[in-house]
């Protein structure tokens, strides 16, 4: 029995609603992750439907943080603050000893959630940070053949791991913390599928560079 509460309580432990997230203010959320940003050696980062924070504009923060704050009935308006806290961890792409790698569907620089010209700006900011030596941007085209070798790569939720101690997984209504040396390999593998698919450097920016055009055309 004291087994299983202490798997319980684990298990408790890996969920976290956005709702209980945010409580208290958008602020005190963003704060919440900032010593792992400060402190990882080697973050890895899929997205299927937004930019990354670490990659983002200061508009479309605040444009993506505005809806959180409606969409989750967010009593305290700290959107400035917690967009500024934000835009102030990004520092850590420059730290010269950690290495931020990032794998886009390219569906992500094409969904229109945002004004156009925010959303313009965005892109174009994506080509800039790119260079950055401590980032690599990945782009999954939407004609990727993800059956090659008759193996099938499928979407995968949003996810972060942290080195090879944590990976966070992000869900509509909250997000799960994994710790689990079994799970964490698991989610290595799928990273290194979906790694695969990606195109970077000239093929990448080709991509951005073609949806940028078509906001601006």
């Amino acid at each position: 029995m004291r087994e299983l509460l202490a798997e319980q309580a684990a298990a408790e432990r890996m969920w976290l609603t956005y709702r209980q997230l945010n409580r208290a203010g958008l602020k005190g959320a963003q704060e919440s992750v900032r010593d792992r940003y400060e402190h990882v050696k080697l973050m890895r980062t899929y997205c299927t439907h937004v930019i990354p924070g670490l990659l983002q504009t200061r508009a479309y923060t605040t444009a993506a943080l505005e809806s959180v704050r409606i969409e989750q009935h967010v009593e305290v308006d700290d959107v400035a603050e917690a967009v500024a806290e934000r835009m102030d961890r990004q520092q850590v792409l420059h730290r010269p000893d950690a290495r931020f790698v990032f794998v886009l569907e390219e569906q992500v620089l094409r969904h229109r959630t945002v004004p156009a010209d925010v959303h313009a700006e965005q892109l174009w900011h994506l080509l800039t940070v790119a260079r950055l030596p401590s980032v690599s941007l990945g782009i999954i085209p939407m004609t990727a053949d993800r059956s090659r070798a008759g193996h099938r790569v499928w979407p995968e939720h949003t996810f972060v791991i942290s080195d090879t101690e944590l990976v966070t997984v992000e869900l509509v209504s909250g997000f799960l913390s994994v710790s689990q040396p079994a799970e964490i390999a698991d989610y290595l593998a799928a990273w290194e599928r979906l790694f695969g698919l990606a195109v970077h450097g000239a093929k990448a920016r080709r991509l951005i560079t073609e949806a940028a055009n078509l906001l601006d055309a």
